[in-house]
């Protein structure tokens, strides 16, 4: 089809190669052109930056880049800088890039430059930069920090910021953002486009990326609305028994295999989703067990394998030598594997836009149909399947809401900076004030951040090496070449657990796990990794030496971050879906998903009550255990987190008593030997939103949580270091030394921001503490129903098994789920 006729009359693109090739280009791939992607030409043509809003696989990546290949006729060295969030997306990004302007024999070359680009590459970049520059937020800042900063990217006239939604949340974002106001100052007129996907606040993404007080500057491009995206539920066959609880789903392995079997009969290969590596490596191995004759066509990919294993498997998803991918939210992003016809989510997304993402891996094209089937691990995820499909038809998508001043980020850049080409003071907080997350820094801790780099602040202020910048004439700079060194190693606001390689004897490397994992380990324990049975032959220094394995018995890595709250638009949805539950209305009735699990609705029905949208259930037994307390908020397992601390410290105020508590994403449970009755009045204290931070920081002892988590904020602001290239620290050598930190600030500089800021991030983070505050409101409002039954009902059997998951192993787990679900079984209702 050849090009729109809008972008041809508007005659802001005088006649050249470029346009007559693209043009040309489009008929021959018989492609339509969109309307939106004209509309981000011609808004470039115009000198605009905007945001381009799409769904996955619809165009957008055209857009973006083609409005400066139809601009400019003769592209300097570094005219565009593309920045996506992950290194891994850099070479498909390439490819992406490159076969329009190869197969229109323009004049553009594409490099890359991340941490995996070689010395060599990096040289030859120096001498003569491409015309299109990909990279990482890191490696722009790496970039910042050289002397020739400025004669090295002036001359950018546009960014193209990649998966913005994937970094706005985040302090990456942060990082891009004054990034982007550095390059604004080198030039003034320069563009900037976001690419974003499955975002539910679009307006106010547009404003953080382009910065403070431009939101009206820019235009919002909203992408082909009619992108045509299935989303359906896989049902058991008629003789699995569905667990009602678990969260590994081989119940549903034989029924996975017939989808994955049906689809390659049709030509296409299947990516299988699921929320953890651990998980990943599970289903890996459970489905090459049942289908031995898979071997060589199925594959397992999560961001723990090495590099080479990873771009081995992506490249077999390319090239359609794979049938079927196992893989974790490590192929979530950017890649087009045209040949994916089906995509399977094992488990609850966990979120509406994560599920909208992974759908859109399948169908990668315009005019294709992407698919997304989620496969129930337990009984209650039918009812989560059900929800996520009704939240994706409203179009009720999670919001990334920004990073508001993190001071380590601000202390990070400064020396970054420094390092440089040096700043002066009042510039600085100028161009600072133009980005979103520093648009309200004061002159105060403006001033506090300046003293911190420069003197170490008040409790370091006696060790030259938290001295890193100095003031020559009116110019801060860095003149030491060892902070200099260090700190460029250090660059960057990823921070993780300490992670080991793991390696066979011979030196291979098949990529790493978590020190704390490994350390439970003793030489000859068996462990599964990278789709294979290890045994652990011996560690030395940050290496665990394995061999293959002849034992079958296996021990699953675990890995942190693993378990995925419940989001604020999935769990309403949850919770409507329960309400007509509870009203029993036809058009729930008679969906699959609960016809599937009806046995529980209607047990739970006679022991207790499902409850409405508005209603707050709580349910009191007692047992040879003790006596519980369960509450179904259904808000999410963070959530969930913080309301059964606070709960059991405010019981435990009015009534000294012992309490444990076990949490998922529907509700909470507290066991306590100590008898109490529970009614409404006492609820009121409990549920109270009246001194929450207060009690809150006393429930978790939040004091040594924010210890914990001060080793991030330590680590980003420069305060420890991790080590050089070959002889990193441990996780337990870097805690020790921001621990150590952190007690010298309590004691000689109390005020010090970084100990606040360590307190917020970890209640935001680890609670969701604005998320938790709102519950507590909504619960004033609430019908609260207390039932007093004389035995466990379906509803707190997830939140038992949960209590047991940490004594069992996984198998003896399914064992007494089973037992446990058999008892059920023989109630009558």
């Amino acid at each position: 089809m050849l090009m729109n006729e809008t972008l041809i009359s508007t005659g802001i693109y005088k006649q050249n190669a470029a346009k007559t090739a693209v043009n040309d280009w489009f008929s021959q791939k018989l492609w339509q052109i969109f309307d939106f992607q004209t509309d981000v030409w011609d808004a470039y043509a115009r000198g605009e930056s905007g945001l381009i809003h799409a769904a996955t696989g619809t165009g957008k990546t055209l857009a973006a880049w083609l409005a400066p290949v139809l601009f400019h006729d003769h592209p300097q060295p570094l005219t565009v800088l593309w920045i996506t969030p992950m290194r891994a997306l850099a070479a498909d990004t390439r490819l992406s890039l490159e076969a329009p302007i190869a197969a229109m024999n323009l004049d553009w070359t594409v490099g890359v430059r991340t941490g995996d680009t070689t010395t060599a590459e990096r040289t030859k970049q120096n001498k003569k930069m491409p015309a299109a520059l990909i990279t990482t937020p890191e490696s722009l800042s790496l970039m910042l920090s050289q002397k020739n900063a400025r004669a090295q990217l002036q001359n950018v006239a546009c960014v193209v910021v990649d998966e913005w939604h994937e970094m706005i949340g985040n302090k990456r974002g942060v990082q891009v953002e004054l990034a982007l106001a550095r390059l604004r100052r080198f030039n003034p007129a320069l563009r900037i486009w976001g690419l974003s996907a499955t975002l539910g606040n679009v307006d106010e993404a547009m404003s953080v990326l382009l910065g403070a007080g431009t939101a009206k500057q820019g235009l919002l491009v909203e992408g082909v609305k009619d992108k045509k995206i299935i989303i359906d539920t896989l049902l058991p066959s008629s003789q699995v028994k569905i667990p009602w609880a678990g969260h590994l789903g081989f119940a549903m392995l034989d029924d996975v295999a017939r989808e994955v079997e049906t689809t390659a009969k049709a030509g296409g290969a299947t990516l299988i989703f699921t929320n953890t590596r651990s998980q990943a490596e599970l289903w890996y191995q459970a489905l090459l067990a049942a289908k031995p004759e898979w071997a060589g066509a199925i594959a397992l990919h999560h961001g723990s394998l090495s590099r080479d294993v990873r771009d081995y498997v992506e490249a077999g998803l390319k090239n359609g030598a794979l049938m079927v991918v196992v893989a974790t939210s490590s192929l979530d992003l950017g890649v087009d594997f045209s040949p994916v016809a089906r995509v399977l989510q094992i488990g609850s997304p966990k979120g509406v836009a994560r599920l909208l993402q992974r759908a859109g891996r399948s169908g990668h094209a315009p005019g294709q149909v992407s698919r997304v089937t989620m496969v129930p691990t337990h009984a209650f995820e039918f009812v989560e399947s059900l929800a996520a499909q009704r939240a994706a038809s409203r179009k009720e998508i999670e919001s990334r809401r920004p990073v508001l001043c993190p001071l380590d980020v601000l202390v990070q850049h400064m020396v970054t900076i420094a390092l440089g080409e040096g700043f002066e003071a009042d510039e600085l907080l100028a161009e600072l004030h133009t980005t979103h997350a520093f648009a309200d820094l004061t002159e105060t801790d403006f001033d506090w951040a300046l003293d911190f780099v420069t003197r170490g602040g008040e409790a370091l202020n006696a060790y030259p090496e938290y001295q890193k910048v100095v003031k020559l004439d009116d110019r801060y700079v860095v003149e030491s070449s060892d902070i200099a060194r260090r700190h460029r190693l250090a660059i960057g606001t990823i921070v993780s657990d300490a992670s080991m390689d793991v390696r066979y004897m011979n030196g291979t490397r098949l990529g790493h796990v978590e020190e704390s994992f490994i350390a439970r380990l003793s030489p000859g324990d068996a462990f599964t990794f990278a789709g294979r049975t290890l045994e652990l032959i011996r560690v030395r220094e940050m290496a665990a030496y394995v061999k293959p394995a002849k034992t079958i018995k296996r021990l699953v890595p675990h890995w942190a971050g693993g378990r995925m709250p419940l989001s604020t638009q999935l769990a309403a949805s949850v919770r409507d879906v329960l309400n007509d539950i509870r009203q029993q209305l036809p058009h729930t009735l008679s969906t699959h998903e609960i016809n599937a699990v009806a046995q529980i609705f209607r047990l739970q029905r006679a022991m207790s009550v499902v409850p409405n949208s508005q209603e707050l259930l709580i349910e009191q037994i007692t047992t040879r255990e003790g006596q519980h307390f369960f509450c179904y908020p259904f808000q999410g397992r963070h959530v969930h987190t913080g309301l059964a601390a606070l709960v059991s410290y405010r019981l435990g105020q009015i009534t000294p008593a012992t309490f444990s508590f076990s949490v998922n994403d529907y509700g909470f449970e507290l066991l306590s030997a100590t008898p109490y009755t529970i009614n409404h009045a006492l609820l009121d204290v409990v549920f109270s939103p009246d001194n929450l931070f207060a009690d809150i920081i006393k429930s978790l002892n939040a004091a040594e949580l924010a210890k914990r988590h001060f080793r991030e904020i330590a680590r980003v602001a420069g305060l420890i270091f991790t080590g050089y290239p070959g002889a990193n620290k441990s996780n337990k050598q870097l805690q020790a030394s921001s621990g150590l930190i952190f007690d010298v600030f309590n004691q000689w500089d109390n005020k010090n921001p970084l100990l606040a800021q360590a307190t917020r991030e970890v209640l935001a983070r680890e609670l969701e503490l604005e998320r938790l505050t709102l519950a507590l409101q909504q619960f004033k409002l609430a019908r609260i129903t207390i039932i007093r039954t004389d035995r466990p009902t379906p509803f707190s059997f997830p939140l038992m098994v949960e209590r047991l998951r940490e004594k069992l192993s996984t198998e003896k787990l399914a064992d007494r789920i089973a037992r446990m679900q058999a008892v059920f079984d023989k109630v009558s209702i």
